[in-house]
This record gives C-alpha cells, sequence and structure tokens, in this order.
C-alpha cells in the first residue's frame, strides 16, 4: 500500500482541531486554514509517526531534516501573501507538505531540494496527490534563476544571511519569507520588493529551523 492510497477522513477530526490550534495562536488567512485542512499531513511522515501528524510539531523525515512544525508552515505561507496563480518559490522541498500546500492554495510551485531521497519521495507523494510542482535537486541557497522572477520565495530552513541570489530573483512586488540567525534560532525576516534596487525588510518572530546548507548558506 503506498502512502498515498491511505484513508485521507480518518484524520478529518485531528486536522480539523489543528486549525483551530493555529487559528488560536493567530493565523488569520482564511485559504492557508483551508489549506491545513485539506491536506494530509499524515501521507508526509513516515508510518511511525503517523499518529503525531496532527500535533503542532516538527517531525523527523530522515536525512537529518524535519517536516515542519504546522503553525510554522502556515506562518510562512500567510506571510507570502499568495495569490491564485502566483509563482512561488520553494528553498527546501523536504517531505513535499509545504508544496502541496501552496499548490492548494493555486499557486504555481517550483522547489529545490538537496537530498536526493527526499526530492524523490515527495515528488511521488505530491503526484499521488495530483500536485504538478517543479520540482529540482541542487542547492536552494541559489534560487531557481532559469524560472524566475517569482511572485513569492520562501525558505524552510535557517539561514546565517539573506541569500542575495533569492532576492534577486523576486518580482518588483514580490516577497520573500526567510528565516535567518545562528543554528539554534532565527528571526523570520520578510524582505518586500520595491522597485529593481529598493528592499523593505520587516523582522519578525522568532522560530526553529533545521540550518540551510549550500555556497550561500551554512557549510
Amino acid at each position: 500500500m503506498t502512502k498515498g492510497s491511505r484513508s485521507h477522513k480518518r484524520f478529518s477530526r485531528r486536522r480539523a482541531q489543528l486549525v483551530k490550534q493555529i487559528e488560536e495562536k493567530g493565523i488569520k488567512d482564511h485559504n492557508v486554514l483551508q489549506a491545513i485542512n485539506s491536506i494530509p499531513r499524515h501521507i508526509f511522515v513516515d508510518t511511525a509517526f503517523e499518529n503525531r501528524a496532527y500535533e503542532d510539531s516538527a517531525l523527523p523525515i530522515g536525512n537529518g531534516q524535519t517536516i515542519s512544525q504546522p503553525y510554522t508552515v502556515a506562518a510562512q505561507t500567510e506571510l507570502l501573501e499568495v495569490q491564485k496563480g502566483d509563482k512561488i518559490l520553494e528553498i527546501g522541498t523536504g517531505s513535499g507538505y509545504q508544496a502541496a500546500i501552496l499548490c492548494h492554495m493555486g499557486a504555481e510551485v517550483y522547489s529545490v531540494e538537496r537530498h536526493e531521497k527526499l526530492y524523490l519521495n515527495a515528488k511521488e507523494i505530491l503526484q499521488e496527490l495530483g500536485f504538478r510542482p517543479h520540482l529540482k535537486l541542487g542547492d536552494g541557497t541559489l534560487g531557481w534563476s532559469a524560472y524566475a522572477p517569482y511572485d513569492g520565495i520562501v525558505v524552510t530552513a535557517g539561514a546565517p544571511i539573506v541569500p542575495e541570489d533569492l532576492k534577486q530573483q523576486l518580482t518588483v512586488g514580490g516577497i520573500l519569507v526567510v528565516p535567518v540567525g545562528d543554528q539554534k534560532s532565527q528571526v523570520m525576516i520578510r524582505i518586500t520588493r520595491l522597485s529593481e534596487e529598493e528592499f523593505k525588510e520587516e523582522r519578525l518572530n522568532h522560530f526553529k529551523f533545521v540550518p540551510l546548507i549550500g555556497e550561500k548558506g551554512w557549510d
């Protein structure tokens, strides 16, 4: 039996409880909440963690990586201000859950992952769910310039600095959401491109992510 064939309905009550929990934590975007309520998070985690899939916590997915806490996924997605048809670049496909949320919201998703095993697993699960994001195996810290510019870019790992390549791959009016700090704690930063040369930077809440590895990240 494949992951995708597991019943989505058996966890519907837990998904609804999770949505209520993250709404109480301050997530207001109805489209984000509806996506969290619709995407079966349990098929993105190992079967050993299936019964914990609707806890508001990060869970291991192998290769030293995690599926992000649902509140974190919701918070980053809300900051992107996703509109249907937006072209969104995700740095760190991981389990594929964030990409599924963005696809469900009507975005055209491009996602880069450096671990081949995670890349292949996410690709399989997303296809089983009927989503067709553009996936790439490579160094996400460099972005994906072939398809730039993007309306939004979301980085799902903690960076030591804001990767300049990602800023330059935003369209004017586009938003980059990236956690920046040391390897223990990061501040969520939202950067809006106001013009070709001008950027607005907002420093928001503290989060904890796995390190962003790559040429423009951690070694």
